[in-house]
């Protein structure tokens, strides 16, 4: 007779412990009349850092903006955790632990940099708790500290980066979601930013990321999706695409 509380067999807490927090399957999005994405499936376990690559317009934003709500998906599921996001309002799936971090940063260029910060907890209702995440915030990013009072418009291009991820992060997020983060930084700023996504993922926070710099990318992520023409080709680890060049250039099509 078997118990209803009889707990789990070892073999069941490894295989729930093995299952992705972000599962996407079979996903259809347009623009319009305009078919972007096509049948995309893939999925980013908990504590991973997953990078979608491919060449620009392949539709790796777009992915990411139908897992944030910020567009519609006309079929395919989108689960976290178990629970299916797809077509939720965005400050929904924000409350559920999945933040956006969009190209080009978008920062208020005539608002000061905690200014800017504090938006990113416009979800937190107390003051209190409002002040303690900018204060971790500005501990994680030191530089945004010393320019707490500068107009996010007269900050540097990789300062920008920083605040835009700083931003995202006052939401708490078990997910971060970097769209081209490294997207007209020097590459002396490039590697700070990447640096900035190592020591996020070492905290406890699972990423997903969008990034032309195929480099940056396979050099930060263990895992790489390589989106071409709206569609998933092919799913590697990052050290055996980062070891072949030519097995790269296949997927990449040059």
């Amino acid at each position: 007779m078997t118990l209803l509380s009889e707990s789990p067999s070892p073999s069941a807490i490894a295989q729930a412990a093995d299952a992705p927090v972000l599962a996407v399957e079979g996903l259809h999005v347009a623009y319009g009349s305009t078919a972007a994405l096509h049948g995309v499936s893939l999925d980013v376990r908990a504590g991973e850092t997953v990078a979608l690559i491919g060449a620009n317009g392949a539709g790796k934003s777009t992915i990411l903006r139908a897992i944030s709500g910020l567009l519609k998906a006309r079929s395919g599921t989108i689960t976290w955790n178990g629970k299916s996001i797809a077509n939720l309002p965005a400050d929904r799936i924000v409350a559920a632990g999945i933040a956006h971090c969009p190209e080009e940063r978008h920062v208020w260029p005539n608002m000061t940099v905690q200014e800017n910060i504090a938006l990113g907890a416009y979800l937190c209702r107390s003051r209190e708790e409002v002040q303690r995440r900018i204060g971790m915030a500005f501990h994680r990013f030191p530089r945004l500290r010393e320019r707490s009072r500068q107009m996010a418009g007269t900050l540097s291009g990789g300062e920008q980066q920083m605040l835009a991820i700083a931003r995202a992060l006052m939401s708490e997020p078990r997910l971060l979601m970097l769209d081209e983060p490294s997207l007209g930084l020097s590459p002396k700023m490039a590697d700070e930013v990447f640096d900035v996504v190592r020591s996020v993922n070492a905290h406890g926070v699972t990423v997903l990321l969008v990034e032309q710099n195929i480099h940056n990318a396979l050099g930060v992520a263990s895992r790489a999706y390589v989106v071409k023409t709206g569609r998933i080709t092919a799913s590697r680890p990052s050290a055996e695409l980062r070891g072949d060049p030519d097995l790269l250039r296949a997927y990449l099509g040059g």
